[in-house]
């Protein structure tokens, strides 16, 4: 849910893939829109894989590195992260916030704004991983 507004049907919802009023179908957009949308979905994507391997390679490094070294893979890869969590969330705010003409009182939904708070935490968790050190 990613914007949330009302319709004279109920409330709609519009999400990176389905359009939800009473039932769920396919978001519908323009084809000048496609391009926005899918490079919207692949970042969100990259992300979450990337936050993965970050998780991963944070527990391999726990195990194989010696005391006082940095996780400096860790760190990088939730950078990667962060970055790819900006370009999406900020392709979508240029591209769709407010787009819902057709709708009243159109307004974001949780996920937008669960992406934004993912988009600091990653930042701050990447920095973090750079700067610690195991004890």
């Amino acid at each position: 849910v990613w914007m949330v507004g009302s319709s004279t049907l109920g409330p709609v919802s519009s999400g990176l893939w389905l359009l939800c009023n009473r039932t769920c179908e396919q978001l519908p957009v323009n084809s000048n829109e496609e391009a926005s949308l899918r490079a919207v979905q692949a970042f969100m994507i990259l992300s979450i894989i990337f936050s993965v391997i970050a998780l991963v390679m944070f527990i391999v490094q726990l195990f194989t590195l010696e005391k006082g070294k940095r996780f400096y893979i860790t760190g990088a890869i939730m950078l990667i992260c962060w970055m790819c969590i900006l370009i999406g969330v900020s392709i979508y705010t240029a591209q769709f916030t407010g787009k819902m003409a057709e709708f009243t009182n159109p307004h974001h939904g949780y996920c937008f704004i669960l992406a934004w708070i993912c988009f600091c935490f990653s930042f701050i968790i990447g920095i973090l991983y750079l700067v610690l050190r195991k004890k």
